[in-house]
């Protein structure tokens, strides 16, 4: 294919370092900010600086590598249109880029690929072709289009134009340093999918600064660059993960891969948890929310740190795309606690009687800190179905204060007479089990159905407990922390017909908003006896 290195002579990083310094980016590209990520910075002791990639026409850095290769185009080939694959950023490169040169672009992308990403190229004037499952397959079904349509295919990554697009961001990050007043930087932590952003960022870094370790990183389910790295040739994986689509390549580059083999320091591969939590970390600095490969690198720094628990040092990471899929917020949110083990989830038996719940309640507000905060545990989520005459499960979520603590809090549980099991790192629970406790109860006889608004603070269940009449059961319980000032409950109770005047005194008394639904018909198809 015309647009792999020649086999005559390898490029060597002086070659790139021209190459790079002389790049045609401006045209559509923006030099994009290299910010200190002050809050995250301040927790893990070391300064984070955040190459802010996201603020690019296109929000991710594709757009560098795309224009340089189809500026360095004959006019020739222009006026028979260009050709890509792409999970979608490299496809907004290219057909933005495509706009400005004035010539047609085919964009080839998995049908995978968010939403978000498919309108915004469709809104920048390129023709979306949807095929496959990931890159690779959107990739061979464009290499047919190309030889079909006479169209010059433009590489997201193994070509040294592209590559040299990409190298633009070292070449600013080296120069911001200085305007932050800066002058040391230990690492650079950069995201990999097929390889032509790190083989980029490494020509140029270890052509000027070879002192500076260059750190790829991947998820742990598309580490086709590690694992092709380990073995000395390139590796094609069977499956890639699709959480982070944007590095979901199953396999790298010639040309990134040569790179990344000679000059490449170390690599680094993390999970799902620890990436949804980088989000939340890159939102809290900088109020904008990365797509899943954009936190790769703040996620890796993060890992950096507590696996080699240094200070003091300064690290880099490339925030390489913020194309998000607005739906997958919910999904982040809610594993970004786990991932930071911020939260902890267990199964507890506990024993199927009266006062049992209130005696589980009393021992979370009396846990130990096991080495973290000694401020109140928060309950974030609650779920309990009666279903045993004799004993019952209870799925729990608790905040935590340092890394390791969910073994501990379970042991407790279960010397203080509640056997408990950790499910912090359980995936079945964490993605399933926790939305289906519940169900039918043949047990269930005289219940009521209400739904509260509890004020988010310690003590509030608590002193709900201790207002009910000990003949008063609690048949059903759901509570999961969102955020809020207040939180949401659903609660069935048992409460004899002769006691409905005395349980309504009580609701009242208690001065938490309620609705009743006992007689709302998606209880009684799904959890009426």
């Amino acid at each position: 294919m015309s647009t792999r290195t020649p086999k005559a002579r390898a490029l060597q990083p002086a070659d790139y370092l021209k190459k790079i310094l002389t790049a045609r980016v401006y045209d559509v590209a923006v030099e994009s900010a290299l910010e200190v990520a002050k809050n995250l910075s301040r927790r893990i002791h070391n300064t984070v600086l955040l190459k802010r990639e996201d603020q690019q026409p296109v929000h991710s850095f594709k757009l560098r590598g795309a224009y340089n290769k189809m500026a360095h185009l004959t006019p020739e080939q222009l006026k028979k249109g260009v050709i890509c694959a792409s999970a979608g950023n490299h496809a907004q490169g290219v057909a933005l880029g495509a706009k400005r040169l004035g010539t047609k672009a085919i964009i080839v992308m998995p049908t995978t690929t968010p939403s978000v990403k498919i309108e915004a190229v469709k809104a920048l004037g390129g023709e979306v072709v949807l095929a496959g499952d990931s890159y690779s397959d959107a990739y061979t079904h464009a290499l047919t289009l190309e030889k079909k349509n006479g169209m010059t295919f433009v590489h997201p990554f193994d070509d040294p134009d592209v590559i040299a697009g990409q190298g633009t961001i070292a070449m600013e990050m080296l120069r911001q340093l200085q305007g932050l007043n800066l002058h040391q930087l230990d690492a650079v932590f950069v995201a990999i999918g097929g390889g032509g952003l790190i083989a980029g960022v490494a020509n140029y870094i270890k052509a000027v600064r070879p002192e500076i370790k260059v750190i790829g990183v991947q998820m742990d389910d598309s580490s086709a660059m590690m694992q092709s790295v380990a073995k000395g040739k390139r590796v094609t994986l069977h499956d890639v993960g699709l959480f982070s689509d944007g590095t979901a390549v199953k396999l790298v580059g010639e040309e990134t891969f040569r790179v990344s083999k000679n000059l490449v320091d170390s690599y680094i591969t993390v999970d799902t948890d620890a990436v949804c939590a980088a989000i939340k970390d890159v939102f809290v600095d900088t109020r904008s929310i990365v797509e899943p490969a954009g936190a790769l690198a703040v996620a890796a720094i993060k890992q950096y740190v507590a696996e080699h628990k240094t200070k003091g040092e300064t690290y880099a990471a490339i925030l390489c795309g913020a194309n998000m899929n607005f739906d997958r917020l919910r999904f982040v949110a809610e594993r970004a606690e786990v991932g930071e083990e911020r939260e902890a989830l267990f199964a507890v038996t506990i024993p199927e009687q009266p006062g049992s719940l209130r005696r589980f309640c009393e021992l979370i507000g009396k846990l130990p800190s096991f080495g973290g905060s000694k401020t109140p545990r928060n309950v974030t989520e609650f779920n309990y179905r009666m279903s045993d005459q004799a004993k019952a499960h209870v799925f729990v979520g608790l905040t935590t204060g340092v890394k390791g603590e969910s073994s501990k809090i379970a042991s407790h549980f279960t010397k203080s007479g509640f056997e408990a099991i950790d499910l912090t790192h359980d995936e079945l629970a964490k993605e399933h089990i926790r939305h289906m406790v519940g169900g039918h109860s043949s047990l269930a006889f005289e219940e009521r159905i209400l739904r509260f608004e509890f004020p988010e603070r310690p003590g509030a269940l608590m002193k709900f407990l201790l207002a009910m009449r000990p003949g008063w059961n609690i048949s059903l319980f759901h509570y999961r922390n969102q955020g809020a000032d207040y939180g949401r409950i659903l609660m069935g109770l048992q409460v004899p017909k002769t006691d409905n005047k005395a349980f309504t005194a009580f609701l009242d008394g208690l001065g938490y908003p309620y609705v009743e639904e006992t007689l709302n018909p998606a209880y009684r198809l799904f959890l009426q006896r």
